[in-house]
Protein backbone atom coordinates (compact mmCIF):
# COMPACT_ATOMS: atom_id res chain seq x y z
CA UNK A 1 0.00 0.00 0.00
CA UNK A 2 1.49 3.76 -1.04
CA UNK A 3 1.87 6.09 1.57
CA UNK A 4 0.49 9.14 0.04
CA UNK A 5 1.44 12.69 1.45
CA UNK A 6 -0.74 15.65 0.21
CA UNK A 7 1.50 19.29 -0.46
CA UNK A 8 0.72 20.33 3.13
CA UNK A 9 0.95 16.85 4.86
CA UNK A 10 4.79 17.00 3.35
CA UNK A 11 5.82 20.31 4.70
CA UNK A 12 4.22 19.79 8.07
CA UNK A 13 4.90 21.27 11.11
CA UNK A 14 4.83 19.04 13.89
CA UNK A 15 5.56 20.92 16.40
CA UNK A 16 2.65 23.57 15.56
CA UNK A 17 -0.33 21.71 13.15
CA UNK A 18 -3.47 23.59 12.41
CA UNK A 19 -2.34 26.72 14.66
CA UNK A 20 -5.29 28.66 13.57
CA UNK A 21 -8.26 29.51 15.68
CA UNK A 22 -10.34 27.03 16.06
CA UNK A 23 -14.07 28.44 16.11
CA UNK A 24 -14.68 31.38 13.84
CA UNK A 25 -18.19 31.97 14.88
CA UNK A 26 -17.13 32.44 18.47
CA UNK A 27 -13.62 34.19 18.47
CA UNK A 28 -12.08 35.86 22.23
CA UNK A 29 -8.49 37.53 22.63
CA UNK A 30 -7.33 34.94 24.45
CA UNK A 31 -6.10 31.16 23.51
CA UNK A 32 -3.46 29.12 23.27
CA UNK A 33 -3.68 26.08 21.32
CA UNK A 34 -1.96 22.85 21.98
CA UNK A 35 -1.59 20.56 19.23
CA UNK A 36 1.79 19.29 18.64
CA UNK A 37 3.86 16.68 19.99
CA UNK A 38 2.37 14.61 22.91
CA UNK A 39 3.59 11.58 24.65
CA UNK A 40 1.15 8.58 23.93
CA UNK A 41 1.09 4.82 24.98
CA UNK A 42 -1.72 1.94 23.80
CA UNK A 43 -2.64 -0.35 26.42
CA UNK A 44 -5.15 -3.62 27.47
CA UNK A 45 -5.34 -1.78 30.57
CA UNK A 46 -7.43 0.92 32.04
CA UNK A 47 -4.67 2.56 34.31
CA UNK A 48 -2.45 4.87 33.40
CA UNK A 49 0.91 2.84 32.18
CA UNK A 50 3.98 3.61 33.50
CA UNK A 51 5.91 4.34 30.49
CA UNK A 52 5.04 5.36 27.59
CA UNK A 53 5.30 4.12 24.00
CA UNK A 54 6.47 7.39 21.78
CA UNK A 55 5.29 10.63 20.57
CA UNK A 56 1.88 11.64 19.00
CA UNK A 57 1.06 14.57 16.51
CA UNK A 58 -1.94 15.95 17.52
CA UNK A 59 -4.53 16.07 16.53
CA UNK A 60 -4.28 13.35 14.03
CA UNK A 61 -5.13 9.81 14.90
CA UNK A 62 -3.13 7.22 15.63
CA UNK A 63 -3.73 5.00 12.45
CA UNK A 64 -2.89 8.38 10.03
CA UNK A 65 0.67 8.94 8.44
CA UNK A 66 1.31 12.64 10.05
CA UNK A 67 0.42 11.16 14.01
CA UNK A 68 3.94 9.53 13.33
CA UNK A 69 2.25 6.25 15.31
CA UNK A 70 -0.10 4.56 12.26
CA UNK A 71 -1.38 2.11 14.46
CA UNK A 72 -5.14 1.11 14.20
CA UNK A 73 -6.56 1.06 18.03
CA UNK A 74 -8.35 -1.65 18.85
CA UNK A 75 -12.37 -2.37 20.40
CA UNK A 76 -10.41 -3.33 23.24
CA UNK A 77 -7.58 -1.19 23.91
CA UNK A 78 -6.68 2.27 25.84
CA UNK A 79 -4.82 5.08 23.58
CA UNK A 80 -3.37 7.79 26.16
CA UNK A 81 -2.14 10.95 25.55
CA UNK A 82 0.16 12.69 27.73
CA UNK A 83 1.71 16.16 27.39
CA UNK A 84 2.58 19.54 30.07
CA UNK A 85 1.19 22.66 30.04
CA UNK A 86 2.36 26.53 30.89
CA UNK A 87 0.10 29.15 30.80
CA UNK A 88 1.42 32.38 29.59
CA UNK A 89 1.73 35.33 32.40
CA UNK A 90 -1.20 36.89 32.96
CA UNK A 91 -3.45 34.39 30.73
CA UNK A 92 -6.11 33.68 33.30
CA UNK A 93 -8.86 36.02 33.01
CA UNK A 94 -11.44 34.60 35.62
CA UNK A 95 -11.80 31.29 34.08
CA UNK A 96 -9.59 28.91 31.86
CA UNK A 97 -11.67 26.37 29.65
CA UNK A 98 -10.25 23.10 27.78
CA UNK A 99 -11.88 22.58 24.60
CA UNK A 100 -11.62 19.49 22.73
CA UNK A 101 -12.94 19.54 18.80
CA UNK A 102 -13.57 15.67 18.62
CA UNK A 103 -12.19 12.73 20.35
CA UNK A 104 -12.96 9.55 18.57
CA UNK A 105 -15.60 7.83 20.72
CA UNK A 106 -15.16 8.00 24.39
CA UNK A 107 -12.76 10.36 26.82
CA UNK A 108 -11.72 10.82 30.21
CA UNK A 109 -9.68 13.54 31.12
CA UNK A 110 -7.44 14.11 33.97
CA UNK A 111 -6.06 18.21 34.84
CA UNK A 112 -3.14 17.72 37.37
CA UNK A 113 -4.04 14.42 38.08
CA UNK A 114 -7.61 15.79 39.34
CA UNK A 115 -10.45 13.87 36.60
CA UNK A 116 -12.30 16.88 35.27
CA UNK A 117 -14.29 15.35 32.22
CA UNK A 118 -15.67 11.90 30.61
CA UNK A 119 -17.11 12.56 27.17
CA UNK A 120 -19.02 9.98 24.98
CA UNK A 121 -19.46 10.47 21.09
CA UNK A 122 -16.53 10.86 18.40
CA UNK A 123 -18.10 13.91 15.96
CA UNK A 124 -18.96 16.72 18.70
CA UNK A 125 -17.04 18.80 21.01
CA UNK A 126 -16.69 19.28 24.44
CA UNK A 127 -15.19 21.67 26.66
CA UNK A 128 -14.33 21.74 30.73
CA UNK A 129 -13.75 24.57 33.24
CA UNK A 130 -10.23 23.30 35.05
CA UNK A 131 -9.66 26.57 36.45
CA UNK A 132 -9.78 25.70 40.12
CA UNK A 133 -6.98 22.65 39.03
CA UNK A 134 -4.58 25.12 37.81
CA UNK A 135 -0.47 24.87 39.31
CA UNK A 136 1.49 27.60 38.54
CA UNK A 137 4.46 26.44 36.33
CA UNK A 138 3.96 23.30 34.22
CA UNK A 139 0.85 21.73 34.33
CA UNK A 140 -0.13 17.87 33.36
CA UNK A 141 -2.84 17.03 31.08
CA UNK A 142 -3.67 13.01 30.81
CA UNK A 143 -6.52 11.73 28.15
CA UNK A 144 -7.17 8.36 28.04
CA UNK A 145 -9.42 6.88 24.52
CA UNK A 146 -11.44 3.96 24.17
CA UNK A 147 -12.91 3.54 20.83
CA UNK A 148 -15.27 0.65 19.18
CA UNK A 149 -17.34 0.06 16.09
CA UNK A 150 -18.87 -3.08 17.77
CA UNK A 151 -22.07 -3.33 19.75
CA UNK A 152 -21.76 0.55 20.66
CA UNK A 153 -24.73 3.24 20.46
CA UNK A 154 -22.47 5.82 19.00
CA UNK A 155 -22.32 6.89 15.54
CA UNK A 156 -19.16 5.83 13.61
CA UNK A 157 -20.29 7.00 9.98
CA UNK A 158 -17.83 5.34 7.39
CA UNK A 159 -15.27 4.08 9.47
CA UNK A 160 -14.39 -0.23 9.47
CA UNK A 161 -11.72 -1.86 10.89
CA UNK A 162 -12.00 -4.44 7.31
CA UNK A 163 -11.83 -1.24 5.20
CA UNK A 164 -12.00 -1.47 1.05
CA UNK A 165 -14.52 -0.43 -1.17
CA UNK A 166 -16.44 2.41 0.45
CA UNK A 167 -15.59 1.58 4.05
CA UNK A 168 -12.76 3.11 4.93
CA UNK A 169 -9.69 2.95 7.74
CA UNK A 170 -11.13 3.39 11.30
CA UNK A 171 -10.08 6.77 13.12
CA UNK A 172 -9.35 6.85 16.99
CA UNK A 173 -8.59 9.66 19.74
CA UNK A 174 -8.47 13.14 19.23
CA UNK A 175 -8.66 14.66 15.71
CA UNK A 176 -9.62 17.93 16.20
CA UNK A 177 -7.58 20.84 17.74
CA UNK A 178 -7.07 21.01 21.36
CA UNK A 179 -6.80 24.54 23.09
CA UNK A 180 -7.47 26.59 25.87
CA UNK A 181 -9.01 30.11 26.45
CA UNK A 182 -9.55 32.63 29.38
CA UNK A 183 -12.93 34.08 29.98
CA UNK A 184 -13.91 36.69 32.91
CA UNK A 185 -15.92 34.72 35.44
CA UNK A 186 -19.32 36.02 34.20
CA UNK A 187 -19.09 35.40 30.44
CA UNK A 188 -21.41 34.87 27.34
CA UNK A 189 -21.63 30.50 26.21
CA UNK A 190 -23.40 30.11 23.38
CA UNK A 191 -24.60 32.30 20.67
CA UNK A 192 -27.41 31.58 18.46
CA UNK A 193 -27.66 34.02 15.18
CA UNK A 194 -30.97 33.58 12.74
CA UNK A 195 -30.82 35.84 9.71
CA UNK A 196 -34.19 36.94 9.10
CA UNK A 197 -34.06 38.13 5.32
CA UNK A 198 -37.50 39.13 4.75
CA UNK A 199 -37.43 41.15 7.77
CA UNK A 200 -34.17 42.47 6.97
CA UNK A 201 -33.31 41.90 10.61
CA UNK A 202 -30.83 39.35 12.52
CA UNK A 203 -31.98 37.85 15.54
CA UNK A 204 -29.99 36.38 18.05
CA UNK A 205 -29.35 35.05 21.52
CA UNK A 206 -26.62 34.84 23.89
CA UNK A 207 -26.59 31.90 26.34
CA UNK A 208 -24.14 33.47 29.57
CA UNK A 209 -22.86 32.11 32.60
CA UNK A 210 -25.64 34.01 34.81
CA UNK A 211 -27.66 36.64 33.78
CA UNK A 212 -26.33 39.74 32.01
CA UNK A 213 -27.09 42.71 29.86
CA UNK A 214 -25.37 41.42 26.18
CA UNK A 215 -24.64 43.96 23.73
CA UNK A 216 -24.93 43.73 20.04
CA UNK A 217 -22.72 45.59 17.27
CA UNK A 218 -22.90 44.93 13.42
CA UNK A 219 -20.32 45.80 11.18
CA UNK A 220 -20.24 45.88 8.03
CA UNK A 221 -16.93 46.43 6.17
CA UNK A 222 -15.82 48.19 9.88
CA UNK A 223 -18.60 50.58 10.03
CA UNK A 224 -21.43 50.18 12.79
CA UNK A 225 -24.66 49.92 11.00
CA UNK A 226 -26.90 48.47 13.90
CA UNK A 227 -26.85 48.10 17.53
CA UNK A 228 -29.29 46.49 20.40
CA UNK A 229 -28.89 45.35 24.08
CA UNK A 230 -30.86 43.03 25.68
CA UNK A 231 -30.78 40.36 28.65
CA UNK A 232 -30.05 37.36 26.55
CA UNK A 233 -32.08 37.59 23.00
CA UNK A 234 -32.84 40.87 20.99
CA UNK A 235 -32.94 41.66 17.11
CA UNK A 236 -30.38 43.85 14.84
CA UNK A 237 -31.97 45.78 12.06
CA UNK A 238 -30.37 46.55 9.12
CA UNK A 239 -30.94 49.26 7.58
CA UNK A 240 -32.11 49.01 3.42
CA UNK A 241 -28.55 50.56 2.41
CA UNK A 242 -26.47 48.48 4.58
CA UNK A 243 -28.65 45.29 3.27
CA UNK A 244 -26.13 42.28 1.37
CA UNK A 245 -27.86 39.58 0.15
CA UNK A 246 -25.43 36.18 0.33
CA UNK A 247 -25.17 33.87 -1.98
CA UNK A 248 -21.99 31.67 -3.38
CA UNK A 249 -21.54 34.34 -6.10
CA UNK A 250 -21.37 36.89 -3.66
CA UNK A 251 -20.48 35.39 -0.42
CA UNK A 252 -21.22 38.55 1.59
CA UNK A 253 -20.63 38.05 5.52
CA UNK A 254 -21.46 40.73 8.33
CA UNK A 255 -19.27 41.02 11.60
CA UNK A 256 -21.21 40.99 14.46
CA UNK A 257 -19.44 41.39 18.35
CA UNK A 258 -21.09 40.79 21.57
CA UNK A 259 -20.30 41.91 24.48
CA UNK A 260 -20.97 41.14 28.23
CA UNK A 261 -20.20 43.01 31.15
CA UNK A 262 -15.84 42.14 30.69
CA UNK A 263 -16.42 39.80 28.05
CA UNK A 264 -15.92 40.08 24.48
CA UNK A 265 -16.75 37.87 21.35
CA UNK A 266 -16.54 38.34 17.97
CA UNK A 267 -18.69 36.72 15.15
CA UNK A 268 -20.25 36.76 11.99
CA UNK A 269 -23.47 35.95 9.93
CA UNK A 270 -25.03 36.42 6.26
CA UNK A 271 -28.42 37.81 5.25
CA UNK A 272 -29.72 34.60 3.06
CA UNK A 273 -32.84 32.56 3.27
CA UNK A 274 -33.41 28.78 2.13
CA UNK A 275 -36.87 27.99 1.02
CA UNK A 276 -39.14 26.08 -2.05
CA UNK A 277 -40.34 27.90 -5.09
CA UNK A 278 -42.27 27.06 -8.25
CA UNK A 279 -40.45 26.73 -11.30
CA UNK A 280 -42.67 25.78 -14.07
CA UNK A 281 -45.34 23.66 -11.81
CA UNK A 282 -42.51 22.06 -10.09
CA UNK A 283 -41.32 22.41 -6.48
CA UNK A 284 -37.36 23.71 -6.79
CA UNK A 285 -35.24 24.81 -4.23
CA UNK A 286 -35.30 28.58 -3.36
CA UNK A 287 -32.32 30.81 -2.38
CA UNK A 288 -33.06 34.09 -0.90
CA UNK A 289 -36.72 33.82 -2.37
CA UNK A 290 -35.76 32.88 -6.01
CA UNK A 291 -34.98 29.45 -7.83
CA UNK A 292 -31.82 28.31 -7.31
CA UNK A 293 -30.08 25.29 -8.64
CA UNK A 294 -27.83 23.25 -6.19
CA UNK A 295 -24.81 21.81 -8.21
CA UNK A 296 -22.81 19.66 -6.13
CA UNK A 297 -20.04 16.88 -5.26
CA UNK A 298 -20.04 14.24 -2.70
CA UNK A 299 -17.41 15.48 -0.18
CA UNK A 300 -16.18 12.79 2.44
CA UNK A 301 -13.52 14.84 4.04
CA UNK A 302 -10.68 12.08 4.12
CA UNK A 303 -7.22 12.94 3.46
CA UNK A 304 -4.65 10.41 2.40
CA UNK A 305 -2.23 11.63 5.18
CA UNK A 306 -4.44 12.96 8.13
CA UNK A 307 -7.36 10.54 7.12
CA UNK A 308 -10.01 12.39 9.22
CA UNK A 309 -7.60 15.28 9.89
CA UNK A 310 -6.84 17.54 7.38
CA UNK A 311 -2.60 18.53 7.24
CA UNK A 312 -3.08 22.04 7.19
CA UNK A 313 -6.16 25.21 7.08
CA UNK A 314 -4.82 25.84 3.53
CA UNK A 315 -5.45 22.50 2.31
CA UNK A 316 -9.34 22.80 3.68
CA UNK A 317 -9.32 25.96 1.50
CA UNK A 318 -8.07 23.82 -1.73
CA UNK A 319 -11.19 21.78 -1.73
CA UNK A 320 -13.16 24.15 -1.27
CA UNK A 321 -11.98 26.88 -3.88
CA UNK A 322 -10.91 23.48 -6.59
CA UNK A 323 -14.72 22.65 -6.56
CA UNK A 324 -16.02 26.51 -7.12
CA UNK A 325 -13.22 26.95 -9.94
CA UNK A 326 -14.74 23.52 -11.68
CA UNK A 327 -18.35 25.72 -11.36
CA UNK A 328 -19.21 23.61 -8.36
CA UNK A 329 -21.72 26.12 -5.46
CA UNK A 330 -22.82 23.08 -3.66
CA UNK A 331 -20.77 20.30 -1.41
CA UNK A 332 -22.88 17.62 0.35
CA UNK A 333 -20.23 16.60 3.52
CA UNK A 334 -21.13 13.33 3.43
CA UNK A 335 -21.48 11.12 6.63
CA UNK A 336 -18.65 13.41 8.79
CA UNK A 337 -18.65 16.62 10.82
CA UNK A 338 -16.23 18.52 9.74
CA UNK A 339 -14.15 21.29 12.20
CA UNK A 340 -15.66 24.61 12.02
CA UNK A 341 -12.61 26.24 10.44
CA UNK A 342 -14.32 24.25 7.38
CA UNK A 343 -18.00 25.83 7.58
CA UNK A 344 -15.99 29.11 7.64
CA UNK A 345 -14.17 28.64 4.79
CA UNK A 346 -17.62 27.68 3.01
CA UNK A 347 -19.25 30.45 4.72
CA UNK A 348 -16.55 33.29 3.15
CA UNK A 349 -15.87 31.66 -0.02
CA UNK A 350 -19.30 30.56 -1.00
CA UNK A 351 -20.12 27.23 -0.77
CA UNK A 352 -23.69 25.77 -0.20
CA UNK A 353 -24.02 22.75 2.53
CA UNK A 354 -25.68 19.72 2.72
CA UNK A 355 -24.89 18.32 5.89
CA UNK A 356 -25.25 14.90 6.76
CA UNK A 357 -25.94 13.20 10.08
CA UNK A 358 -23.10 11.03 11.20
CA UNK A 359 -24.89 7.15 10.61
CA UNK A 360 -24.49 4.40 13.70
CA UNK A 361 -26.76 1.46 14.53
CA UNK A 362 -25.48 -2.72 14.37
CA UNK A 363 -24.63 -4.15 11.02
CA UNK A 364 -26.14 -2.69 8.05
CA UNK A 365 -27.65 -6.16 5.88
CA UNK A 366 -26.60 -5.25 1.83
CA UNK A 367 -29.40 -7.31 0.96
CA UNK A 368 -32.52 -4.79 3.42
CA UNK A 369 -30.19 -1.39 2.83
CA UNK A 370 -29.87 -1.91 -1.71
CA UNK A 371 -33.80 -3.43 -1.98
CA UNK A 372 -35.06 -0.25 -3.49
CA UNK A 373 -31.92 0.00 -6.00
CA UNK A 374 -32.89 -3.26 -7.29
CA UNK A 375 -36.52 -3.64 -6.35
CA UNK A 376 -38.10 -0.60 -6.06
CA UNK A 377 -39.56 -1.14 -3.13
CA UNK A 378 -39.13 1.02 -0.06
CA UNK A 379 -38.94 -0.75 3.35
CA UNK A 380 -40.80 0.99 6.45
CA UNK A 381 -38.12 1.94 8.71
CA UNK A 382 -40.04 1.70 11.64
CA UNK A 383 -38.96 -2.03 11.02
CA UNK A 384 -35.98 -1.66 13.62
CA UNK A 385 -33.73 -4.96 13.34
CA UNK A 386 -34.16 -4.58 9.31
CA UNK A 387 -32.00 -1.47 9.67
CA UNK A 388 -29.21 -2.30 12.53
CA UNK A 389 -31.70 -0.27 14.79
CA UNK A 390 -32.85 -2.92 17.18
CA UNK A 391 -30.76 -1.12 20.06
CA UNK A 392 -33.27 1.04 22.33
CA UNK A 393 -29.98 3.24 23.22
CA UNK A 394 -28.42 3.60 19.52
CA UNK A 395 -31.48 5.55 18.78
CA UNK A 396 -32.17 7.43 21.73
CA UNK A 397 -28.12 8.63 21.48
CA UNK A 398 -28.76 8.90 17.32
CA UNK A 399 -31.38 11.72 18.32
CA UNK A 400 -29.71 13.79 21.09
CA UNK A 401 -26.61 13.67 18.17
CA UNK A 402 -28.98 15.02 16.28
CA UNK A 403 -29.87 17.66 18.46
CA UNK A 404 -26.56 18.60 19.44
CA UNK A 405 -25.39 19.03 15.80
CA UNK A 406 -27.80 21.26 14.90
CA UNK A 407 -26.78 23.28 17.51
CA UNK A 408 -23.05 23.16 17.12
CA UNK A 409 -23.30 24.37 13.62
CA UNK A 410 -26.40 26.55 13.31
CA UNK A 411 -24.63 29.21 13.07
CA UNK A 412 -23.05 28.78 9.30
CA UNK A 413 -24.60 30.62 6.80
CA UNK A 414 -23.30 28.10 4.29
CA UNK A 415 -25.59 25.14 5.52
CA UNK A 416 -28.40 24.87 3.65
CA UNK A 417 -29.88 21.08 4.09
CA UNK A 418 -29.79 18.46 6.48
CA UNK A 419 -29.39 15.06 5.86
CA UNK A 420 -30.61 12.67 8.83
CA UNK A 421 -30.07 8.84 6.75
CA UNK A 422 -28.57 8.17 3.85
CA UNK A 423 -29.29 4.55 2.15
CA UNK A 424 -30.87 2.76 4.84
CA UNK A 425 -27.74 2.66 7.18
CA UNK A 426 -28.81 2.87 10.70
CA UNK A 427 -31.67 4.40 9.04
CA UNK A 428 -35.26 4.55 11.24
CA UNK A 429 -37.95 6.64 12.01
CA UNK A 430 -37.10 9.36 9.25
CA UNK A 431 -40.25 11.05 8.73
CA UNK A 432 -39.86 11.83 12.74
CA UNK A 433 -36.40 13.04 12.71
CA UNK A 434 -36.84 15.20 9.80
CA UNK A 435 -39.67 16.66 11.88
CA UNK A 436 -37.49 17.05 14.50
CA UNK A 437 -34.97 18.84 12.66
CA UNK A 438 -37.62 21.00 11.47
CA UNK A 439 -38.65 22.26 15.28
CA UNK A 440 -34.61 22.79 15.57
CA UNK A 441 -34.23 24.63 12.57
CA UNK A 442 -37.45 25.79 10.68
CA UNK A 443 -34.46 28.05 8.57
CA UNK A 444 -33.39 25.15 6.37
CA UNK A 445 -34.95 22.21 4.83
CA UNK A 446 -34.58 18.56 4.98
CA UNK A 447 -33.39 15.64 2.84
CA UNK A 448 -34.83 13.01 5.38
CA UNK A 449 -33.97 9.64 3.69
CA UNK A 450 -30.78 10.35 0.75
CA UNK A 451 -31.31 7.85 -2.03
CA UNK A 452 -33.41 4.99 -0.35
CA UNK A 453 -35.99 3.90 1.23
CA UNK A 454 -37.65 7.03 0.90
CA UNK A 455 -40.32 7.17 4.09
CA UNK A 456 -42.55 10.40 1.68
CA UNK A 457 -41.61 12.74 4.42
CA UNK A 458 -39.56 15.83 3.86
CA UNK A 459 -38.81 18.07 1.38
CA UNK A 460 -37.08 16.35 -1.23
CA UNK A 461 -37.93 13.42 -2.80
CA UNK A 462 -34.29 12.08 -3.26
CA UNK A 463 -32.83 9.36 -5.68
CA UNK A 464 -29.13 7.61 -5.60
CA UNK A 465 -28.05 6.56 -9.19
CA UNK A 466 -25.06 4.79 -10.16
CA UNK A 467 -25.72 1.60 -12.56
CA UNK A 468 -28.92 2.81 -14.43
CA UNK A 469 -29.51 5.42 -17.29
CA UNK A 470 -31.48 8.30 -15.22
CA UNK A 471 -35.13 8.00 -15.14
CA UNK A 472 -36.54 10.58 -12.43
CA UNK A 473 -39.91 11.48 -11.57
CA UNK A 474 -40.63 14.23 -9.48
CA UNK A 475 -44.04 13.95 -7.20
CA UNK A 476 -44.25 17.98 -7.31
CA UNK A 477 -45.00 18.01 -3.79
CA UNK A 478 -41.22 17.75 -2.50
CA UNK A 479 -38.06 19.35 -4.22
CA UNK A 480 -36.41 16.64 -7.12
CA UNK A 481 -32.74 15.82 -6.12
CA UNK A 482 -30.36 13.55 -7.82
CA UNK A 483 -28.55 13.19 -4.69
CA UNK A 484 -25.70 11.05 -5.85
CA UNK A 485 -25.04 9.97 -8.93
CA UNK A 486 -22.24 9.06 -11.03
CA UNK A 487 -18.70 7.50 -9.31
CA UNK A 488 -16.90 7.64 -12.72
CA UNK A 489 -13.58 6.54 -12.05
CA UNK A 490 -10.01 7.11 -13.38
CA UNK A 491 -7.05 5.71 -11.21
CA UNK A 492 -4.08 8.09 -11.61
CA UNK A 493 -0.85 5.74 -11.47
CA UNK A 494 1.45 6.79 -8.42
CA UNK A 495 -1.35 8.68 -6.58
CA UNK A 496 -3.49 5.54 -5.96
CA UNK A 497 -3.75 4.20 -2.52
CA UNK A 498 -4.34 0.48 -2.71
CA UNK A 499 -6.83 -1.28 -4.38
CA UNK A 500 -8.48 0.11 -7.39
CA UNK A 501 -12.39 0.68 -6.46
CA UNK A 502 -15.45 2.47 -8.35
CA UNK A 503 -18.69 2.16 -10.06
CA UNK A 504 -17.42 2.42 -13.47
CA UNK A 505 -13.69 2.30 -14.24
CA UNK A 506 -11.55 4.09 -16.79
CA UNK A 507 -7.87 4.12 -18.49
CA UNK A 508 -8.17 6.87 -20.25
CA UNK A 509 -8.67 10.58 -19.24
CA UNK A 510 -9.65 11.32 -22.52
CA UNK A 511 -12.94 8.37 -22.21
CA UNK A 512 -13.33 9.16 -18.38
CA UNK A 513 -14.35 12.96 -19.16
CA UNK A 514 -16.16 12.75 -22.57
CA UNK A 515 -18.70 10.04 -20.74
CA UNK A 516 -18.89 12.61 -17.98
CA UNK A 517 -19.46 14.90 -20.12
CA UNK A 518 -21.93 13.00 -22.13
CA UNK A 519 -23.81 11.92 -18.61
CA UNK A 520 -24.77 15.47 -17.71
CA UNK A 521 -25.52 16.76 -21.23
CA UNK A 522 -27.40 13.65 -21.85
CA UNK A 523 -29.10 12.28 -18.91
CA UNK A 524 -28.94 15.33 -16.32
CA UNK A 525 -29.58 18.59 -17.82
CA UNK A 526 -33.01 17.52 -19.69
CA UNK A 527 -34.39 16.80 -16.26
CA UNK A 528 -34.34 20.49 -15.12
CA UNK A 529 -36.81 21.42 -17.46
CA UNK A 530 -38.85 18.06 -17.99
CA UNK A 531 -39.16 17.25 -14.13
CA UNK A 532 -37.82 20.53 -12.05
CA UNK A 533 -34.45 18.53 -11.35
CA UNK A 534 -33.56 20.54 -8.67
CA UNK A 535 -29.90 19.14 -7.70
CA UNK A 536 -27.32 16.95 -8.52
CA UNK A 537 -24.64 15.42 -6.36
CA UNK A 538 -22.07 13.91 -8.11
CA UNK A 539 -19.37 11.61 -6.88
CA UNK A 540 -17.14 13.00 -5.92
CA UNK A 541 -15.05 15.49 -4.92
CA UNK A 542 -11.35 13.40 -4.36
CA UNK A 543 -11.08 9.84 -4.39
CA UNK A 544 -10.77 7.95 -0.61
CA UNK A 545 -8.14 5.05 -0.25
CA UNK A 546 -9.39 2.46 -2.51
CA UNK A 547 -12.28 4.51 -3.64
CA UNK A 548 -11.34 6.40 -7.27
CA UNK A 549 -14.56 7.93 -7.83
CA UNK A 550 -12.79 11.57 -6.92
CA UNK A 551 -12.53 14.81 -9.55
CA UNK A 552 -9.10 15.00 -7.32
CA UNK A 553 -6.82 12.62 -6.20
CA UNK A 554 -6.46 11.41 -2.48
CA UNK A 555 -3.49 13.05 -1.99
CA UNK A 556 -4.98 16.53 -3.72
CA UNK A 557 -1.78 16.67 -5.71
CA UNK A 558 -3.93 15.99 -8.80
CA UNK A 559 -7.04 16.96 -10.88
CA UNK A 560 -8.89 14.98 -13.16
CA UNK A 561 -10.95 17.29 -14.43
CA UNK A 562 -10.36 19.73 -17.16
CA UNK A 563 -11.37 23.61 -16.34
CA UNK A 564 -12.22 24.09 -19.78
CA UNK A 565 -14.59 21.20 -20.39
CA UNK A 566 -16.06 21.37 -16.61
CA UNK A 567 -16.93 24.73 -16.07
CA UNK A 568 -18.92 25.40 -19.09
CA UNK A 569 -20.73 22.26 -18.40
CA UNK A 570 -21.72 23.23 -15.03
CA UNK A 571 -22.77 27.13 -16.17
CA UNK A 572 -25.65 25.00 -17.82
CA UNK A 573 -27.46 23.57 -14.79
CA UNK A 574 -29.26 26.33 -13.67
CA UNK A 575 -32.89 27.60 -13.74
CA UNK A 576 -33.49 29.84 -16.82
Amino acid sequence: MNKLLTPWGAALDREHPLPEYPRPQMKRSSYVNLNGVWRYAITRESIRPLDWQGEIVVPFSPESILSGVERQLKSDEFLWYERSVTLPEGFNAGRVLLHFGAVDQIADVWWNGEAVAHHEGGYLPFSVDITQHLHDGANTLLLRVRDSLVNTPHAYGKQSYKRGGIWYTATSGIWQAVWLESVPEEHIRRLELTPDFDGRVLRWKAECSSPMSVHATVLMDGTVIAQSCFDGEGICRILPEYFHPWTPEDPFLYTVVFEAGRDRVESYFAMRKFGIAEYHGHSVFALNGKPYFHNGLLDQGYWSDGLYTAPDDEALIYDIQTAKRLGFNMLRKHIKIEPLRWYYHCDRLGMLVWQDLVSGGGRYDPLVVSTPLFTGIHLDDRLYPLFGRSDKRGREQYLSDLEQTVRHLYNSPCIALWVPFNEGWGQFDANSAADLLRSLDPTRLVDHASGWHDQGGGDVKSYHAYFKPLKLRGDRRRVLALTEFGGYSLPIEGHIHGKKFGYRMYDSAADWQKDYVKLYEEQVLPLIETEGLSATVYTELSDVEDELNGLLTFDRRVCKAEDRKLRPLNEKLKFM
